[in-house]
């Protein structure tokens, strides 16, 4: 019998999370020289190394002093809210990483009140403290507030605090005296955190995330619960309707550094991956043949926020993706179902849309994100808040908003912030910086990143968390600007451009190729404006010195994918391509546009 430690790992975006569980595999000597130093190992999906997010929690472990130690990484954003639950369920305590400059921040609260609700025990880890202006004294008081703010028990409020700097691969219990590696934290791990309770019985495993082989097909991951899950063993899988399924585990695996190593048998506390099961989804329990005794299931929070999923039907449909027709959307989303637990997609008006629901515009963003890469071509409509009914009164979602700005700018961001009605609740200098927090609705984010960014000048750091439901706020002023809008397929040319440059700002650069109805521009003006992009300049013979004046074009504005989310109107699609992200009117004839308007 082995000991086992199993700890979940939480922290707030770029707070240095995935370097320091690389730190511990290293420490853990499960890396080969040839190994390419600087690289992280466990964001390794393309999307979430460029946008330096965890979006898929992973699991790898390591071995010190004979102890098996499961790291378990979790999310910050609390648009994956539902990774986060799941996980939590497979740990017994948490390492709580903090910047030693920025203290701790919204989404490390998401996750935290999760953890210490479940009861986790807390290490607190005092990251980057080798910064210039960092306060590590002052943030583990921030910490303290922070539990007990998040009714924390006593024992949990009793925290460890290890300072150090997972970058430079040092951790030590005083900050001013570094050390030469991070063994001081893994021995306080193996000291602070419960070995699991060894319960015996018959086998219980709750199934809490999903992996995937080329050779075997799909993985069950999860810890034991009770007893022990052996190869070859007959089981049934308790579904999470009630049903339940008789079958055979042929391979049981353990983890072993990043991978996985097959064994024999899986003990009581240890976290397994279970190959050759057919039929089961997250929040399963495997257990006993002939006695089943199903586990609680996983309980996930509401989506709040709805889009349109559509076919692509503009006249560029299928020149760039793979995947373009509605059978093959519709068999994407039902994959993403089984794993993506916050997901909700219902049909749609008519047999080629959908309505995705999810925690937010990142959620929905990044499933989108991932579709165009895998090769899928689709339209995507403005994005909608989940209104609810609660005690006969409209409800909608309010978020916890926070914004850290340089002092000059405070003013302009509060006044952006309560046009949207958000209302101000707290503001905290931290050197030339403040922080602000506001309750604001969902609906009153969706296109404020942008304007932040901009009334900033880029300083700004924006975070906000999913609060409750409360009664609806009223209307918000949305872009008040409308649309330029293409009158004629064809090539994009410069002369045509120079002469509409006063009537707003372009999306589109010379020798793009457009169609009737797709968006080119944003009119400084309320109403749209039909334009001719694709117009030439008329050549004659007659040449004149000085007639002829250059083109002097203005680079065009190029839109991210949640830009372009964020900015649409009700009557706009995005339309996006694995090669490229559009904008355009639902209805592309300007005519039946107009006639559509009247009615």
């Amino acid at each position: 019998m082995q000991d086992i430690r199993n700890i979940a790992i939480i922290a707030h975006v770029d707070h240095g999370k995935t370097t320091l569980v690389d730190k511990m595999l290293l420490a853990g000597h499960l890396f080969r020289d040839n190994q390419k130093t600087g690289d992280l190992i466990l964001d390794n999906n393309d999307l979430e190394r460029e946008r330096g997010i965890t979006i898929l929690s992973k699991n790898v472990s390591i071995t010190y002093k004979n102890v098996k130690i499961n790291i378990i990484d979790t999310p910050g954003h609390s648009d994956f809210g539902g990774e986060v639950e799941r996980v939590l369920n497979m740990a017994d305590g948490c390492l709580l990483l903090v910047d030693a400059f920025e203290g701790p921040m919204p989404q490390t609260r998401f996750v935290l009140e999760k953890a210490l609700k479940i009861g986790l025990k807390p290490i607190v880890v005092i990251n980057k403290v080798d910064k210039p202006n960092c306060r590590p004294d002052e943030v583990v008081d921030m910490v303290f507030d922070l539990m007990c703010n998040l009714n924390a028990t006593d024992d949990q409020l009793d925290f460890p605090v290890v300072f150090g700097s997972a970058k430079n691969g040092w951790m030590s219990e005083d900050w001013r005296k570094p050390t030469h590696d991070i063994t001081y934290l893994l021995d306080k791990i193996i000291e602070v955190i419960p070995a699991p309770k060894r319960l015996e019985g018959t086998p219980q495993m709750l199934i809490t995330s999903l992996d995937y082989s080329n050779y075997t097909g799909r993985i069950a991951v999860g810890r034991v619960h009770r007893g022990t899950l052996s190869e070859g063993q007959n089981v049934t899988i308790a579904h999470r309707d009630g049903t339940m399924e008789k079958t055979k585990i042929k391979e049981i695996h353990t983890f072993e550094g990043m991978g996985h190593r097959r064994t024999d048998k899986m003990e009581s506390g240890d976290i397994c991956a279970v190959v050759g099961l057919e039929n089961f989804e997250i929040g399963d329990t495997i257990c006993d043949y002939d006695n089943p005794d199903p586990l609680p299931p996983i309980k996930i929070d509401e989506p709040t926020m709805s889009m349109l999923f559509t076919i692509n039907n503009s006249p560029f449909f299928g020149k760039e993706g793979k995947y373009c027709t509605s059978r093959q959307i519709d068999e994407r989303l039902q994959r993403e179902l089984k794993k993506n637990l916050a997901l909700r997609v219902t049909k749609g008006e008519g047999f080629d849309s959908w309505i995705v629901s999810g925690r937010g515009v990142l959620h929905l963003s990044v499933l989108i994100e991932t579709m165009r890469r895998e090769g899928y071509e689709l339209q995507i409509g403005q994005p909608q808040v989940i209104y609810k009914e609660i005690d006969g009164k409209q409800c909608e979602p309010i978020e916890e908003l926070t914004i850290n700005t340089p002092e000059e700018f405070s003013s302009k961001l509060i006044d952006m912030v309560t046009r949207r009605k958000g209302e101000m609740t707290a503001m905290q200098n931290q050197g030339d910086r403040i922080n602000i927090t506001f309750d604001i609705p969902s609906r009153g984010i969706i296109g404020l990143r942008t304007n932040v960014m901009t009334a900033s000048q880029g300083e700004a750091i924006m975070a906000h968390r999913y609060k409750e439901y409360q009664p609806y706020k009223g209307d918000i002023d949305r872009r008040q600007s409308g649309s330029m809008i293409a009158l004629e397929d064809g090539t994009v040319y410069a002369y045509a451009l120079d002469k509409l440059q006063d009537r707003g700002r372009f999306f589109v650069s010379p020798q793009d190729q457009v169609y009737a109805g797709q968006i080119v521009g944003e009119h400084v003006h309320e109403n749209d404006l039909v334009v001719n992009v694709t117009k030439a300049k008329q050549l004659t013979n007659v040449r004149a010195s000085g007639t002829d004046e250059k083109a002097h074009i203005i680079p065009p504005t190029i839109f991210s994918l949640e830009e372009a989310l964020e900015w649409i109107k009700q009557d706009e699609y995005v339309e996006v391509t694995p090669k490229s992200i559009r904008m355009r009117k639902v209805i592309l004839n300007h005519l039946e546009r107009k006639r559509a308007g009247r009615d």
